[in-house]
């Protein structure tokens, strides 16, 4: 993979995407609403922007990208958004399960500003997490967005939840 920094905008189901990396990391992934659609300027972007596509045509159910959620970055944050990696695809858990798998039972608020400030949302599946009733509840980029991110894997892998 390339070494340099740069950033491309991607369009997407969802709307555009600003995809941005450093050095050989990608370090962010937002949807933005104000910027003109811009090619990948290295390969590890190109990539990226691949495996995103992939994702939104229902042929990826994972991704295979170095991952470094830097902005935001705290030791609790990167805890957490490790958990929500292993949360498998068209699955879900409760904020209250990701506080006690990573040993903060208590944490659940904690949890949900942990995914609000994921600079790398649906490489590292934040859309994913619930509330204990299973209902939708918070998502950095509206809650239309969550469902249409979960309905996208579910209807990918039959599930009809």
């Amino acid at each position: 993979m390339d070494k340099q920094t740069g950033y491309c905008v991607i369009a997407t189901p969802i709307g555009p995407v600003r995809l941005e990396a450093e050095g050989e990391w990608l370090t962010a992934c937002l949807p933005v609403c104000d910027q003109p659609l811009r090619a990948p300027s290295s390969p590890l972007l190109a990539e990226a922007a691949r495996q995103l596509g992939e994702y939104f045509e229902g042929q990826r159910y994972g991704f295979d990208l170095p991952l470094a959620p830097t902005s935001g970055a705290t030791p609790f944050r990167e805890r957490v958004w490790r958990r929500l990696g292993e949360i498998p695809y068209g699955a879900t858990a409760s904020y209250a399960e990701i506080a006690v798998a990573i040993g903060s039972p208590r944490g659940c608020r904690a949890v949900a500003g942990a995914c609000h400030h994921n600079p790398l949302p649906i490489f590292i599946p934040c859309h994913r997490v619930v509330g204990s009733d299973g209902t939708l509840t918070g998502y950095a980029y509206g809650l239309a967005m969550k469902r249409f991110l979960l309905d996208l894997e579910r209807q990918c892998t039959g599930d009809s939840q």
